[in-house]
């Protein structure tokens, strides 16, 4: 404990810290000159705060500090501004985005049914695609998982069927039984002469994993690495974590959710009650996405040029009759691909009628198009993707997160919608995994009760399931969850789902997870204790943070 590297790791940082204190307190003699300087830098930097593009949570968040306390928290603006590492990963990003663009080409084809089906759709389809490469597939498949136990059994039967190469990428990591399980199988499919690829966040280091934990794996022929390690050097670049939930095996299968590598994901260890969350696995076109966004982050540092066609397994062959696609029935190694159009009712409804499905579960049919998100590429596509969904829904947006840390254009999107009369429900956990997350996301809630927007809270224990579900029609499983540091400052990652019946199965869990949840009231708002309140109103000045 003392000499870890996560102690030394602490105390190094508060070196640093106090070192800046004590530069300031030497200042002290020429406190006249400095104040007097610092007031002009501070007014110059509060106008280029003002007209910055960024948020304006994020600008309240910082124009505080530089108005209460000058000197540092001017100081304190200029150096998180102008950091060297995240330009160096931005520009790294952007130069493999380059690369694999032509990979990403949409499917006319493809676009020009959604085209005829749903014009706003293509709207959405085309946003994507312009701001960040991402396509939309027709010819996929979804499972849905409403448990992490659900999805661990897929992955093991999966993993074990790997001929070609895994890929991994998660958030956390943990040893245990799901780890060490999934662990036996990348050493035996390595020997089998699989390429194994497994990238994990940096944060692991600090309380979960050894800092020279890729070395061991290598040794067992895993090639493994650390995204951003988390070292003793104060940095913004170092708050920009891996966030994403990311299993492709052979370009067949994709794995994304909520669900990372550690046994309270699977309920083996309980922490905060029940652990509530939610996967999907994707088959066909759609992994492509899932592949390309493994590989672009595992290539941040690389020197070796990457040869990414090797890993894109072109699943179907879309055929045409005329200008229409056609229906056809596919068959791949483990999956059946049907149906590029989600079949309707007479009313072009969705409907779950003669819906063909796959002997292991997965739903063919509608489109599905992965997505991912970059705190450094301009765009906040995890929180356009969502606002998109809410004002768009005509009956209902059902929602599970974890965290509700809102931003003033998404509360004002979900109340928008409730007194649209559109069913907007929230489901948030009882039990929390930091107090701190739950008292600011309970300052929202009278906010949002009084207009209409209705939040239950997950009594047996801690959701983290990270879903959106509207009008039986489209829905969003992945990572992001509704707070800012997933919809700004993270790696995060997520599919679109729409008309899959797959749908109906994410709605009728989101229905059962509400049956087990508690209704929150204005009642409960009053109870609540008076000083959580005013924390958690403390706290909300720093809610960009968190």
């Amino acid at each position: 404990m003392i000499f870890g590297r996560t102690t030394i790791v602490v105390l190094l940082l508060l070196i640093q810290i106090v070192i800046l204190f004590v530069t300031f307190n030497w200042l002290a003699d020429y406190t006249v000159f400095i104040y007097g300087a610092f007031t002009l830098l501070s007014g110059a930097v509060l106008i280029y705060i003002i007209n910055d593009d960024q948020n304006a949570s994020f600008k309240m968040a910082w124009i505080i500090p530089v108005l209460v306390i000058p000197v540092f928290g001017t100081l304190l603006y200029l150096f998180m501004k102008f950091q060297f590492g995240t330009k160096f990963i931005k520009r790294s990003m952007d130069d493999t985005g380059k690369i694999i663009k032509p990979l990403l080409i949409q499917n006319p084809d493809v676009l020009n049914s959604l085209q005829e089906i749903n014009p706003n759709e293509a709207g959405l389809v085309r946003y994507l695609n312009n701001s960040a490469g991402y396509s939309i597939y027709a010819n996929s498949s979804v499972k849905y998982f409403p448990l992490g136990e659900d999805k661990f059994k897929e992955m093991l039967i999966q993993l074990e069927a790997a001929k070609k190469f895994i890929f991994l990428e998660y958030f956390i990591v943990a040893k245990g039984y799901m780890w060490n399980s999934i662990l036996e199988i990348l050493k035996r499919k390595v020997n089998e002469g699989v390429e194994v690829r497994f990238m994990y966040d940096g944060t692991c280091s600090l309380f979960l994993l050894p800092y020279n934990y890729p070395k061991e794996l290598i040794k067992f022929g895993i090639q493994c690495k650390m995204f951003s390690p988390i070292k003793p050097i104060l940095s913004t670049h170092q708050t920009n974590r891996d966030h994403r939930k990311i299993l492709v095996i052979d370009g067949h299968v994709a794995f994304t959710g909520g669900i990372n590598l550690a046994d309270e994901y699977i309920n083996l260890e309980v922490r905060f009650g029940h652990w509530k969350d939610t996967a999907i696995m994707v088959s066909g076109d759609a992994v492509k996405s899932f592949t390309l966004m493994f590989l672009q982050m595992w290539n941040i540092k690389e020197q070796v040029p990457e040869i990414y066609e090797n890993y894109i397994c072109e699943n179907v062959q879309v055929m045409k009759d005329n200008e229409d696609l056609v229906d056809n029935v596919i068959l791949t190694d483990n999956v059946i691909l049907a149906d590029n159009v989600m079949p309707t009712d007479n009313n072009n409804n969705m409907s779950a009628d003669n819906v063909k499905s796959a002997d292991n579960g997965m739903s063919a049919g509608g489109y599905v198009m992965p997505f991912g998100d970059s705190p450094f590429d301009g765009e906040n596509i995890g929180k356009n993707v969502y606002i998109d969904i809410i004002n768009r829904a005509k009956n209902y947006v059902h929602i599970m997160t974890p965290y509700l840390i809102l931003d003033d254009e998404m509360i004002a999107a979900l109340i928008y919608a409730a007194q649209r009369d559109v069913e907007t429900i929230i489901i948030t956990p009882h039990i929390p995994d930091k107090v701190y997350t739950y008292l600011l996301a309970r300052t929202y809630y009278r906010e949002l009760l009084e207009k209409g927007v209705k939040i239950y809270e997950y009594t047996p224990g801690f959701i983290h399931a990270k879903v959106f579900t509207s009008d039986d029609e489209k829905a969003v499983v992945g990572t992001i969850n509704l707070d800012f540091r997933s919809l700004y400052l993270h790696f995060e990652c997520a599919a679109y789902i729409y008309r899959n019946p797959e749908i109906f199965k994410i709605e009728e869990d989101f229905q059962n997870t509400r049956l087990q949840s508690h209704e929150m009231t204005l009642e409960d708002c009053r109870k609540f204790p008076v000083v959580k309140k005013f924390l958690g109103q403390v706290l909300r000045l720093f809610a960009p943070l968190m």
